[in-house]
């Protein structure tokens, strides 16, 4: 096993601009034949921006910025859903030197609180009053907030539009140009406040460089080009899909928000994208929901449609183990099955780019059977995010693998297998805490990523745990409950579950069913469906989900195993605190919350 990262001769993109704010012109230059750059809808309408008309906007609210005062180094927060304006507002901070301070909009009062005051944010921009109205007691409170203004306008408060006609009535175009001029390369753009599982936010520095490092390395890694059409809904508020869209700018892809996340199929029919960046629990969710429609088909349609599932499951991306004979029978699934699919998707879609937690490796096989290549990635805030990733250009494709390390980082596997990197992309530090930057980043320059990992035969990533999440039963083995979920959530029965047994003589698991599958379940078996509640308590349904969990079992060692468990009615949600932004289970805030369920499992 290699314990080091080895370079592939990738080429970066010379032609990177030096700051953020740069893609814009370069946009304009090279792609301002273009149409349209970011699209929102308005009214259930979709609104396109092009180049110059995105670039004309984003001047005057830098020009208003100016005549509000805004210094050098101020910072200024941005609570706003995803739209062309989140990228307008983010550009338009940064071409007068200000950091961009962008908060998650579903995040727990205290940590709206803590980070307006730790930020000490000048001013703030809220997509609508009812975001506004959420925070308004906070912001009363919080003495550094002058101003405060709206995306969509209210009558009684101040909008986006307004400082925008502040701006385009005081055009000083040479104090702008003097600003930008000011800015460096290395100098922090924007100011992440992370969600984490544990403990208070912690706010991550990143440079220009830091983050136009990813965009130089990470475009040769993927087919994507002008003609493209991308699909954008997760938070731009989350440095991964905020880097996608700079991604997008330099390769002149255009971007189609989507403004309801329960509309996404809807929406993918009307762009058709090429390409979207998802996280593990939404595709899981979409596969779902194509496998129920398969179990409502009845006769020889439903026959075919499992048959091609089954087919699909077997398939190897490397295409070293696919013979002829599998090959021909996947020609005829695509005709009959695997087409009627891609519907779901627009029809164009060829690749979907996941990230922000290990994702099944049978959806993997699946997705790309069917001829939409699923591709996992890996990084984090720290690293602006982008570590590794699969690459369809390089033909460096592995399921249950991260993909290659790219060529301006260096990742060590440390002697307890933690993941370390070092390059252009670690950030700068946490703000305001020295101490925690010192523990992050050793005096090596290498980030200490908290994850476990090895390299395999091929040299691609694999994440093997977190360090922290890694527990050690009571009969003094190491379980790491990531891999014993992930693996579990293949089945069609589980939505989410949490692997537990820290200091137990066994691990158990709290579940989450996927209550739609659960619902067609017991329409075949003929058992009438009242409650999620009341259901979760049927002896029947509880003696499935043991056959499920054991067949499961049947592929982990003995201490691995999930010996018990308990079925809950209650999703676990960003609203509620289980979930941090990026989906991410918050363990020790669900474990308090189902104290009572893990006393019961663990009773004698």
């Amino acid at each position: 096993m290699m314990n080091k990262s080895v370079k592939l001769g990738i080429q970066g993109r010379p032609d990177v601009p030096p700051r953020l704010f740069d893609l814009v012109p370069r946009y304009i230059e090279k792609y301002g034949y273009k149409d349209c750059l970011f699209a929102g809808k308005v009214n259930k309408q979709w609104v396109k921006y092009d180049g110059k008309k995105f670039f004309e906007i984003t001047n005057s609210i830098s020009y208003g910025l100016l005549k509000l005062g805004v210094k050098k180094g101020d910072r200024i927060a941005l609570i706003a859903n995803n739209a062309p304006e989140w990228n307008m507002i983010d550009f338009a901070i940064q071409q007068v030197g200000a950091i961009c301070i962008p908060i998650y909009p579903t995040i727990s009062h205290d940590d709206y609180k803590y980070i307006f005051n730790h930020s000490e944010a000048s001013i703030a921009f809220f997509t609508n009053k009812y975001l506004y109205s959420k925070v308004a007691d906070i912001i009363a409170d919080i003495p550094t907030i002058k101003e405060t203004y709206l995306i969509r306008a209210s009558e009684d408060m101040k909008s986006l539009q307004d400082l925008i006609d502040l701006g385009n009535e005081n055009k000083d175009v040479d104090t702008l140009e003097a600003r930008k001029a000011e800015v460096k390369n290395e100098d922090v753009a924007t100011i992440i406040y992370t969600s984490g599982t544990t403990g208070t936010p912690k706010g991550v520095m990143l440079t220009h460089r830091n983050i136009l490092s990813i965009v130089e390395y990470l475009c040769p890694l993927y087919p994507i080009n002008e003609t493209h059409d991308a699909l954008s809904y997760l938070p731009l508020s989350h440095i991964y899909e905020r880097a996608v869209q700079y991604c997008h700018i330099y390769l002149g892809c255009a971007t189609y928000y989507v403004d309801n996340i329960g509309a996404i199929i809807d929406t993918m029919a009307e762009v058709k994208p090429q390409h979207f960046t998802s996280v593990p629990r939404l595709i899981e969710k979409v596969y779902h929901t194509i496998v129920r429609k398969g179990h409502k088909l009845t006769g020889f349609k439903k026959t075919i449609f499992f048959w091609a599932l089954r087919l699909a499951e077997r398939y190897d991306e490397t295409k070293k183990h696919n013979g002829w004979f599998y090959l021909q029978k996947l020609k005829i699934a695509d005709k009959l099955v695997f087409k009627e699919w891609r519907k779901v998707f627009g029809g164009n879609l060829k690749l979907i780019i996941s990230g922000g937690a290990a994702i099944q490796p049978r959806l993997t096989k699946i997705f790309t059977a069917i001829g939409i290549q699923l591709s996992e990635g890996y990084g984090l805030t720290e690293t602006s995010p982008v570590i590794a990733s699969n690459s369809l250009t390089l033909g460096k494709l592995k399921s249950g693998t991260v993909g290659v390390v790219m060529d301006n980082q260096e990742v060590m596997i440390a002697e307890n297998g933690e993941i370390l990197v070092k390059g252009p992309n670690v950030m700068l530090g946490y703000y305001k805490d020295e101490e925690k930057t010192r523990e992050a980043i050793d005096e090596n320059g290498y980030f200490h990523t908290g994850d476990k990992g090895c390299f395999d035969e091929d040299g691609l990533l694999k994440i093997t745990g977190r360090i922290k999440e890694i527990f050690k039963t009571s009969m003094g083995k190491y379980v790491s409950p990531v891999l014993i979920e992930n693996k579990i959530k293949e089945s069609p029965f589980i939505g989410e579950m949490l692997v537990i047994g820290e200091g137990q003589k066994f691990a158990a698991a709290l579940i989450y069913p996927n209550f739609e599958h659960l619902k067609s379940w017991c329409n075949i078996k003929g058992i009438p469906y009242t409650t999620d509640e009341e259901m979760i308590q049927n002896k029947d349904i509880i003696m499935r989900f043991r056959k499920e969990i054991d067949k499961y079992n049947a592929t982990l060692g003995d201490y691995e195993q999930v010996k018990k468990f308990e079925l809950i009615a209650k999703e676990w949600t960003i609203e509620s605190g289980e979930m941090t932004a990026s989906l991410k289970p918050r363990r020790s805030k669900i474990m308090a919350n189902y104290a009572d369920l893990v006393e019961k499992i663990y009773a004698e």
